[in-house]
């Protein structure tokens, strides 16, 4: 079988190599694009695309990304090398599903969400990328829409639930956790490289030359 190339968000790397380590899967290559091109979603695609034309031709392609924001030009990439994505607008997607997702969100539009990766990089990623580290006052300029934080765990950590309670009472929300697990992202990786996987995605050289 061929090798599975997995193109991800940095944000689903631990996530994603403990899948690896507790499968034993061995056909398998993990590159890991930064996490802060979410700052940046417009330029999502180009560095998918750049990443996955070097990918060996005899692998097979799988893009740990939602949409993430690309409105649609990420798709557009992928279908250049018939390379499948993760479903869904995003990663929370992936760990809740879509129809928590949208139930959440129906119930409070105003919702900030946390996955492990932003609770434990919510100082760099939140605190000090949007200057609040410097300016207190911009937390209500920022965050002045939302109405509560909910923290979707991929791990039951009790240090991290502490962690991620303290980030909704620095923005002034409520706080609820609701446990995800891995979700879509271990079901779609079970998928693509377990014991009883469905019909193989095509090569890199298949989807750009078939035959």
């Amino acid at each position: 079988m061929a090798t599975l190339s997995i193109i991800a968000c940095g944000a689903l790397a631990r996530e994603i190599r403990a899948l690896i380590t507790a499968n034993g899967w061995q056909e398998v290559s993990l590159t890991c694009l930064p996490a802060d091109l979410h700052n940046r979603p417009e330029q999502i695609p180009a560095a998918v695309d750049d990443t996955l034309a070097k990918a060996p031709n005899d692998s097979r392609l799988f893009v740990a990304y939602g949409d993430c924001g690309t409105g649609g030009r990420l798709d557009a990439a992928l279908a250049r090398y018939g390379a499948e994505r993760l479903p869904g607008a995003h990663c929370y997607d992936a760990f809740a599903g879509e129809s928590v997702m949208a139930a959440l969100s129906e119930q409070e539009p105003g919702t900030f969400y946390l996955t492990d990766f932003l609770v434990r990089h919510f100082e760099r990623l939140v605190i000090r990328e949007l200057g609040i580290e410097r300016h207190p006052e911009l937390v209500p300029a920022y965050f002045g829409h939302y109405r509560r934080v909910v923290y979707l765990s991929q791990r039951r950590d009790p240090a991290l639930e502490r962690q991620a309670r303290q980030a909704a009472e620095r923005l002034g929300l409520a706080f609820e956790t609701r446990h995800t697990g891995y979700g879509g992202l271990e079901t779609t990786l079970v998928r693509l490289l377990g014991p009883e996987q469905s019909a193989p995605l095509p090569t890199r050289e298949e989807a750009i030359w078939p035959h």
